[in-house]
């Protein structure tokens, strides 16, 4: 069962509290402290001490008298007792030279003492509670505040030219969609040459592509190209926890928008706010998240396209947007950042490698090739990480090296060079790796060895086999994937093969062939008994990809068959060219465990020898 927490309560329940609590200690507490000071006797002590002369001073009230008396030390005592009828006490006081007077009750104005009582000290509760509101105020933003006008104010960040400095040149391996927004940079500086045919630009573009891609970055370069300003907000700072703020603050967004046309306002992961609207949630569905989205609708519909306002946002969900949000007259646009192809990759390293020192022979091009797949941000992270292994070995340039072992941290993790491996389990994983890239070699359509190593990772693989193709692939054949498939169960097989048992160091390769093996049947329409059917659904594609089977239990059934029988074929394929193979696998093995790791290049000198 979810735990449901008490809803937190506002700042002025605790004023009250506390304005409370201030009263009771002015009303009853300051003063029987007060009272405390004064210690009180009975009559005949009283008298006592005035016949000993001990007395000082005494007071005579209304309702009590209050004298004082001195101790050797100098220190006095005040003292209390009760009115007591007695006609010689002037007498008594005379006789022991004791100074005495009447206190003159003071008629006090009512309004006074409520002045003393209340005024003051509420007043000075107030000014400390708006002291401290205005000091939350600069620490969480405008935002929030002790003024209840500032909750719709919006945390868009405006930036110039000056601050930004991105332009087209510094986003690299996205030459599509720097493209496709080019047609706005050149509306925003020239809208009157579309005005005069008629031609309106459109209001939005939405910017989709895996994380790490750029859409930011492009964003900021559309704003730099065009020297316009540049409004930058994302969708969980519309999100409020008072309704209706979110809404405040896309009015208020649009409102400077307006107010400095020509300019971009750019709203990341949109998707936030953006959400397909339903019923299922309280008064249908009329949460703080669908208010705001209808704002956002309707002032999209508004605001005139023609003054130079380009909405810009970014997403890598777009299968969860909201179709109003997508339809023509909004967001207009879509333009897809995807992930960097060879020469994209390649493009990128060396933008990223401009502030590095980078020896003058370093290769690009195989860093690019030994990437595929790699977002522009995870290509940025390879080139720093190579320029701190640079620094770490005490080398002023960074090198080949450098950036290749950076690969290897952003694959696997660093190297566990204290880890204590047997020497039974080493030479396990040594077969192993050996398996796969043997029944690699021994396949044509498989891509070529570039490096085999059994030295333990910090992401747990004991060991690796890294293949690199020469080329850039889009496509992959039936042959391709089966090719991959037995590469993957290669390692498993040396293991049989040599040591008659089986580890549990393959769970990987087994998880990445079931894998391979389902989606040729589910979604690539490779099997002969479903042929072109598609048997299995992709959501999320920018964000993993979740799968999800669209078919019956029977279907189901009949699925897993055969991708059993695929991965079990590919098993014994790779078997029967480890057993054709048999002395190289026990050459290899036995050069990888004294190396520990080698290079593509030794591994096919061996394997021709």
């Amino acid at each position: 069962m979810e735990e449901r927490k008490p809803p937190k309560k506002s700042l002025i329940y605790y004023y009250g509290i506390a304005l409370v609590i201030l009263i009771i200690l002015n009303a009853f507490v300051f003063p029987s402290l007060m009272d405390k000071q004064i210690k009180e006797v009975d009559y005949n002590t009283f008298l006592n001490d005035v016949q000993s002369g001990n007395i000082e001073q005494v007071v005579l009230d209304t309702d009590q008298i209050t004298f004082s008396i001195k101790d050797k030390d100098g220190n006095v005592q005040l003292y209390k007792t009760g009115i007591w009828p007695d006609e010689n006490l002037v007498n008594r006081l005379h006789d022991a030279g004791v100074k005495f007077s009447a206190e003159i009750p003071v008629q006090n104005s009512p309004i006074l003492e409520f002045i003393l009582s209340w005024v003051i000290p509420i007043g000075i509760f107030f000014i400390l509670s708006q002291f401290m509101m205005k000091t939350v105020s600069k620490k969480m933003g405008s935002g929030f505040g002790g003024n209840s006008m500032m909750f719709g104010k919006s945390d868009a960040k405006i930036y110039v030219k000056a601050q930004t400095g991105k332009r087209f040149k510094d986003v690299a391996g996205q030459d599509e969609a720097k493209e496709a927004l080019q047609e706005i940079v050149d509306f925003l500086h020239d809208p009157n040459k579309y005005s005069q045919i008629g031609a309106k630009m459109p209001k939005g573009a939405l910017l989709v592509g895996p994380p790490g891609t750029g859409k930011t970055l492009l964003a900021q370069a559309v704003a730099g190209e065009a020297d316009v300003p540049f409004f930058s907000i994302s969708g969980s700072e519309f999100v409020q926890m008072f309704v209706g703020m979110g809404a405040a603050k896309v009015r208020d967004l649009f409102k400077q928008a307006n107010e400095k046309a020509p300019c971009i306002v750019f709203i990341d992961e949109i998707d936030t706010i953006g959400k397909k609207r339903d019923n299922g949630g309280i008064g249908g569905g009329n949460d703080e998240r669908e208010q705001t989205l209808n704002q956002l609708l309707t002032e999209m519909d508004g605001f005139d396209g023609c003054k130079g306002v380009v909405i810009l946002a970014a997403t890598n969900r777009p299968d969860s947007l909201d179709k109003a949000l997508l339809r023509p007259g909004r967001f207009d646009r879509r333009i897809p950042v995807e992930l960097p192809d060879l020469t994209g990759r390649e493009a990128i390293l060396k933008v990223h490698a401009k502030n590095v020192k980078i020896d003058s022979n370093v290769d690009f091009n195989a860093i690019a090739r030994a990437t595929a797949g790699a977002s522009g941000a995870e290509l940025a992270n390879i080139i720093n990480e190579g320029a701190l292994r640079a620094v770490r070995l005490g080398r002023s340039v960074v090198t080949q090296e450098d950036l290749e072992e950076s690969v290897e941290v952003i694959i696997a993790g660093y190297q566990r060079k204290g880890s204590a491996i047997t020497k039974k389990d080493k030479e396990i994983i040594a077969y192993h790796e050996i398996g796969h890239a043997l029944v690699a070699a021994k396949q044509s359509n498989s891509a070529p060895v570039h490096k085999i190593t059994i030295i333990p990772r910090t992401s747990g693989a004991l060991g690796y086999t890294m293949q690199i193709d020469e080329n850039e692939r889009v496509l992959m054949s039936k042959d391709e994937i089966l090719s991959k498939i037995a590469t993957f169960t290669g390692g498993r097989a040396a293991e049989e093969l040599i040591f008659n048992s089986i580890t549990s160091g393959a769970s990987n390769d087994i998880e990445q062939a079931t894998k391979l093996a389902r989606a040729m049947i589910t979604r690539y329409g490779m099997s002969k008994d479903f042929d072109m059917v598609a048997l299995e659904t992709l959501s999320n594609q920018y964000l993993g990809g979740d799968t999800s089977l669209a078919c019956s239990p029977e279907t189901a059934t009949a699925i897993d068959r055969e991708v059993i029988a695929t991965v079990r074929a590919a098993h014994e394929k790779a078997i029967e060219i480890l057993r054709e193979n048999y002395d190289k696998l026990h050459e290899l093995a036995a050069y990888l465990l004294e190396k520990e790791t080698i290079t593509g290049e030794e591994f096919m000198n061996i394997l021709n020898a």
